[in-house]
């Protein structure tokens, strides 16, 4: 085993052309860590963030890309229990996913099911934690209830849909094209609203007799805030996990009053180990039997080796996507 490893960083914020693959020293594993040697990591919206020079890493990370990967555990640190060396694991990670080899907790790793090939593995991790902390244990969807998605087709969007229905709710989303919306019909969603030929607000009261969704998941914000408090059902949640328009709009918020709403946020990655742990063992209660039964598995749109990080990237930011893009870490 060599002391380096192919990993990727950024030379700079801009495009896809900053993103380079680099010979960097192989971590090692401290207590209570896994060292994981890398077979996929999925790629999201934060890591376009963070090469766009707009979402550092957390103090005490790696600048190396990448939240999430799944492979084998090559080496125990001091203390680490869990897992057996040559087991398969899936983790969340603050960074370091776009490499070869990986060190994480093992309270943020979870086993991967036999059900799951290590591409869908590796797609796994931030967008089903992402979901589920925001969707099921802040908002409190529960089944029998609708939600309206926004982004149906996007990575977050595609596993809230697969969530969402195998937890017996009714899914609603939004997409930018006709073929987007039936691409997200065809992975379960029950309304698909096209935003660019449709006004969201009243074809999702439509779609509920006039009274709205009971939550919604947005990361678009900008004009979409005041919207979303208008659609929305009485006692409805609105979950905000991004913005890709600007943060800052003019709001009435007379209706968070009327309807009694719940407006939640919350951000991910620069959590403490502890409570990604707790986060990480809901998933294992409620979420992994699923996987492991072939439900719920995340749908994949495109998979690049890691030499070819800057075309996963460009494929990214053309939101022309269908689900997970994942980068594999042989070429």
């Amino acid at each position: 085993m060599t002391d380096t490893m192919r990993a990727v960083t950024a030379d700079g914020a801009g495009g896809p052309d900053v993103l380079n693959v680099v010979d960097v020293p192989r971590p090692v594993p401290g207590p209570g860590q896994v060292l994981v040697r890398v077979h996929a990591a999925g790629i999201n919206r934060p890591d376009v963030m963070q090469r766009e020079g707009n979402y550092p890493p957390p103090p005490g990370a790696s600048d190396i890309l990448g939240l999430e990967m799944a492979g084998t555990v090559e080496e125990l640190g001091e203390g680490a229990s869990r897992f057996a060396k040559g087991d398969r694991v899936m983790a969340l990670v603050p960074s370091g996913g776009y490499a070869e080899w990986c060190a994480v907790h093992e309270t943020n790793a979870l086993p991967v099911p036999d059900s799951l090939s290590m591409i869908e593995a590796g797609g796994i991790p931030e967008t089903y934690f992402t979901v589920w902390s925001n969707v099921f244990q802040r908002a409190g969807l529960t089944k029998g209830e609708t939600i309206l998605i926004h982004g149906g087709t996007s990575g977050i969007g595609t596993t809230t849909i697969l969530l969402a229905k195998a937890l017996g709710c009714r899914v609603l989303v939004t997409c930018g094209s006709d073929e987007k919306c039936e691409a997200a019909k065809g992975n379960g969603a029950d309304v698909a609203i096209n935003y660019k030929t449709s006004d969201f607000v009243e074809e999702a009261k439509k779609a509920t007799d006039g009274n709205g969704p009971h939550v919604i998941l947005d990361m678009v914000g900008g004009d979409y805030m005041q919207r979303n408090i208008e659609a929305v059902a009485i006692d409805g949640r609105i979950a905000q996990i991004a913005f890709q328009k600007p943060p800052k709009a003019e709001l009435n918020m007379l209706q968070l009053l009327t309807k009694r709403l719940t407006w939640t946020g919350s951000t991910l990655r620069a959590r403490p180990v502890e409570m990604k742990a707790e986060l990480a063992r809901a998933l294992e209660e409620h979420v992994l039997p699923l996987l492991a039964q072939g439900i719920a598995k995340p749908a994949i749109d495109s998979t690049y080796p890691l030499a070819d990080v800057r075309s996963a990237h460009a494929r990214m930011n053309s939101g022309a996507h269908v689900g997970k893009i994942v980068l594999t870490m042989t070429d």
